[in-house]
């Protein structure tokens, strides 16, 4: 008769637990792996959307930032612009100036300092990039010629410009403002007919 009371036979009770894992270990230890698999391909797939969505914000931040640049570069440029464009005028009051006759007893100091001035505005102008074209001899291009007026001509061929009223200005490689000119036309011929 054996007493209930006494401890298992610690032989006995260690090989049971032997046995035991002995013949569930290889089904344990595949399961772990494959639980280790499912869990490396998981964390490679997050390690791979965190890295593209890492790369389109880097791409949409670099588009931002050009575009804010070149949003900045726009403003200056247009800023520029209308500044210039107000100056202009003071330009042409110069330009008017000097053209016109000096008067008798007029003080030829004061038409040497306005000429002096002009000469001056000129210069600051170039140095912005700002430079006056020809319009004078050449064709109509409504690109940088306003045409005005119109006037039959015979001696010049047809739709060149004849006479300038305001001169044309550009800033750089745009054009700033159109120069306002005369444009000579082909005489018309049934006015011919109309004289006869």
């Amino acid at each position: 008769m054996m007493d209930e009371r006494l401890p298992p036979d610690p032989d006995e009770g260690g090989r049971a637990q032997l046995d035991g894992a002995s013949e569930g270990a290889p089904a344990s230890v595949d399961g772990q792996v494959e639980s280790l698999r499912a869990e490396v391909e998981k964390r490679t797939r997050e390690a791979t959307e965190a890295q593209d969505r890492y790369l389109r914000l880097l791409a949409e931040f670099d588009n931002y930032r050009k575009r804010v640049t070149r949003e900045r570069e726009d403003q200056r440029r247009q800023a520029q612009t209308d500044l210039l464009l107000e100056i202009l005028p003071a330009l042409d009051n110069f330009d008017r100036a000097l053209q016109a006759p000096p008067a008798s007893g007029a003080d030829a100091g004061l038409r040497a300092g306005v000429e002096l001035i002009h000469r001056d505005f000129l210069a600051a102008l170039e140095r912005l990039g700002v430079r006056s074209f020809a319009a004078v001899g050449q064709p109509f291009d409504p690109q940088r010629h306003e045409a005005v007026s119109r006037q039959e001509r015979t001696d010049v061929p047809d739709h060149t410009v004849v006479a300038e009223m305001l001169r044309g200005y550009q800033h750089q490689d745009r054009i700033l403002r159109p120069a306002r000119v005369v444009v000579a036309v082909a005489p018309d011929p049934d006015s011919d007919l109309d004289a006869g």
